[in-house]
């Protein structure tokens, strides 16, 4: 039987890994504490020099990976079926399949980084210390949400983590504004911006490449290309689907983005790039997406069954990774598969919370709006007395 210390995946990721990991290794059985793996080769555009696809891996992060990567697909599939049951309500764009891009770069990320995404920003809460509950409730709209079921699919946030964003690319722009904070203020930190295929032909995504090299700032460009821009192919939308070379000037590294290891070791080199003063980088990571582009897109009238069903079989990030590491015998199935059922009953449960919680009463819609708060009633609404500005704080303490 795992303890509650490793059956609790909401709780603080270190504990969560050291839990694991002490669990683990107090079994009888030899494990190997390390391994080596080779990735697809890494294209580069004006670099000399790149990642290495020779790339080690401990045990511990091995069940790290595995587990954030396990628990970004539950929480998609319940999500899903949420939305399903119109519990669910608007628009909700799932992740599943692109769990190694989070969970990759995440892994190379240091206490002063940033990220900023687009929709698909369910895994990405996550990964950025927002608990399961604070994820789910957040798209069912109640109290136990992240914004306190105020934003919804596309609005979350949390410690460095400026959310996911709505308007289409709109979100470059500001994370180029998150890096040149970072090095305005001296904090050595590097923001990482996320768009994704569909949104990689913008206008705003070129004018902040030039700002960025202009000034040099630490910002890494991550183009999610999964294939598809809402219903069109990358081949019809673009004149040119080399996406890591967008950036002209700008140096760029194309990641096989369903492999973790891939993207941790490209992401690690990015912010080595980056705070060594040389200004931006893009990398391109190459995914895909199982889900329509979102919950009301069947996602099957611009591509086949056989293609998803092809990539689930050959590329899928979870179950590659997983074949992988029990391969190296870095752990054992019979390990993983009670990891994934404590995943399982863990999700379940903040499933349904996530349905039987209250949703905020109409008094907290003008709460914490302004960040100098000077109070004062909302004029023209009826009551008159009702709706006031004020500062509620943390929607979920993290």
């Amino acid at each position: 039987m795992i303890p509650s210390c490793v059956r609790n995946f909401g709780k603080n990721a270190v504990q969560r890994q050291q839990a694991i990991s002490s669990f683990f290794t107090s079994s009888k059985k030899s494990y190997a504490t390390e391994a080596s793996f080779e990735t697809k080769p890494f294209r580069l555009h004006h670099l000399e020099t790149g990642p290495s696809s020779s790339v080690t891996l401990t045990r511990d992060d091995a069940l790290t990976f595995y587990e954030q990567m396990h628990t970004i697909r539950r929480m998609e599939t319940a999500a899903g079926n949420m939305y399903k049951e119109k519990i669910i309500r608007g628009f909700c764009h799932l992740y599943s399949g692109q769990e190694a891009c989070a969970v990759g770069i995440k892994a190379a990320l240091r206490p002063q980084d940033s990220v900023i995404t687009a929709y698909r920003a369910h895994g990405w809460t996550y990964m950025m210390g927002v608990p399961q509950l604070g994820v789910l409730a957040e798209l069912t709209g109640r109290q136990s949400g992240c914004a306190r079921g105020k934003g919804g699919s596309m609005h979350m946030y949390a410690k460095n983590f400026y959310g996911g964003n709505g308007i289409v690319g709109a979100q470059v722009p500001l994370g180029v504004g998150i890096a040149f904070a970072a090095k305005y203020s001296g904090t050595d930190g590097v923001c990482v911006t996320l768009y994704g295929d569909g949104a990689a032909n913008q206008g705003q995504v070129f004018e902040v490449y030039n700002m960025a090299k202009l000034w040099d700032v630490p910002c890494i460009f991550v183009c999610e290309n999964n294939g598809y821009g809402m219903g069109t192919s990358v081949d019809r939308a673009s004149a040119s689907t080399s996406y890591y070379t967008r950036g002209d000037y700008i140096p760029g590294i194309w990641v096989d983005g369903m492999d973790v290891l891939a993207v941790r070791e490209a992401t690690r080199y990015s912010v080595d790039y980056c705070t060594s003063g040389k200004g931006p980088i893009v990398l391109e990571m190459a995914t895909y997406r199982y889900s329509g582009h979102s919950m009301s897109d069947p996602g099957t009238s611009y591509r086949t069954r056989e293609e998803i069903q092809e990539v689930r079989q050959t590329r899928d990030p979870v179950t590659s990774f997983k074949e992988k590491i029990i391969a190296a015998e870095l752990v054992t199935a019979e390990e993983l598969k009670k990891m994934e059922s404590d995943i399982r009953a863990s999700v379940d449960e903040s499933m349904k919370k996530a349905k039987s919680d209250k949703e905020i009463g109409p008094e907290e819609l003008t709460m914490d709006i302004y960040a100098d708060n000077r109070g004062g009633s909302i004029r023209g609404t009826i009551p008159w007395d009702k709706f006031e500005h004020k500062s509620l704080g943390k929607a979920v303490n993290m």
